[in-house]
């Protein structure tokens, strides 16, 4: 992520819809991925290139939004809430908070995105090939809904996100029964994007598939099978040594999806440690190896950071040289999705 500053100088957050030294409104363009100042409240909001630009429609009344909308657009609400299918009932107030939560997240995985130079498209403009957001209740959350439990996953281009995930001690439950090292938000929409950009930017492109057996292997394996197995008997004995993560081990699909997360996390970390002068680097463009070991280095100092203040590692994995090159083979397929320019936003 990189820094943000107002008019005034006073930095700003990802998150900020105001200033807080000099008071003014800010917003994000997802264009330019620049904050945006109100100068005045009766003078319209422009671009740093004087695109006329408006508030997402979601950012009142639930501050669930600081996003900003070309003015001339038809659609009321941002890019990233345009691909929303269905959230939370907001009667409930615990939900407006869960749903903000949820909003905070999926902002950063799009910001992400655009960096990356991928194009996100909503299922409401493409039916076949675009992307919604369900954020699902499900008995544990809400006695009165149908639903018995909703999983948290994606299929069909739709990735649905159980709302209890938005509920940190119902979270760090999970993670501990699932004796997991590390369950965020976050790591969620980050996991869950990378099964639909698989179709994207491995299924549809015959090239990509087989170099993509070469690295994570055969992907036609039975998925619902091989998920009972994991489950059952737990991952393969020697996970650390070729995958990023105990799950990956399940399935080639769920090694992608967790490497691909990794890879995003990797990305953003690195260039808001540049942007603090922490490293050195461009997160996006420097090559690989170089990028690789920076974030090797910056992850010991951050987990040595968290313990020096009684905390979790804020990295907990130990990334084998199998990982590593699969991570590898991700920024691959990235650069060459860059090189044919394709428009990243709706």
């Amino acid at each position: 992520m990189k820094r943000f500053y107002c008019c005034c100088n006073q930095e700003l957050f990802f998150e900020s819809d105001r200033c807080e030294t000099c008071g003014r409104q800010v917003g994000f363009d997802p264009q330019n991925l620049e904050m945006v100042v109100w100068h005045s409240a009766d003078q319209p909001v422009q671009s740093a290139t004087g695109r006329p630009l408006r508030s997402c429609a979601n950012r009142f009344p639930y501050d669930a939004c600081n996003w900003l909308v070309d003015a001339g657009s038809d659609r009321e609400l941002c890019v990233a809430c345009y691909c929303n299918r269905t959230i939370p009932n907001l009667q409930k107030k615990v939900n407006q908070k869960r749903w903000r939560a949820l909003e905070r997240a999926k902002r950063r995985l799009v910001y992400s995105l655009f960096r990356l130079g991928l194009e996100l498209v909503s299922k409401w403009e493409d039916p076949e090939g675009g992307l919604w957001f369900d954020f699902l209740e499900d008995k544990r959350s809400d006695e009165e809904v149908d639903e018995g439990f909703v999983t948290t996953g994606h299929a069909g281009g739709v990735i649905t996100i159980n709302v209890i995930e938005a509920d940190a001690p119902q979270r760090e439950a999970m993670r501990e029964s699932m004796n997991e090292p590390y369950r965020t938000l976050l790591g969620h929409f980050r996991h869950e994007s990378g099964h639909y950009y698989w179709q994207r930017l491995i299924g549809d492109v015959p090239e990509n598939l087989q170099s993509f057996r070469q690295v994570f292997g055969d992907e036609t394996i039975p998925y619902d099978e091989a998920l009972r197995q994991y489950y059952a008997h737990g991952p393969r004995k020697d996970w650390r040594q070729y995958f990023v993560s105990a799950y990956a081990s399940a399935h080639a699909l769920e090694d992608w999806a967790e490497t691909w997360g990794h890879y995003l996390h990797m990305i953003d970390t690195l260039e808001t440690a540049q942007a603090y002068g922490f490293v050195p680097h461009e997160a996006v463009g420097a090559p690989f190896d170089q990028r690789f070991s920076e974030w090797v280095s910056l992850t010991v100092a951050l987990n040595s950071l968290n313990r020096s203040m009684g905390l979790p590692d804020a990295y907990p994995f130990v990334l084998s040289q199998a990982a590593r090159e699969k991570l590898a083979f991700v920024d691959r397929i990235l650069a060459a999705r860059r090189q044919m320019k394709l428009p990243v936003r709706s």
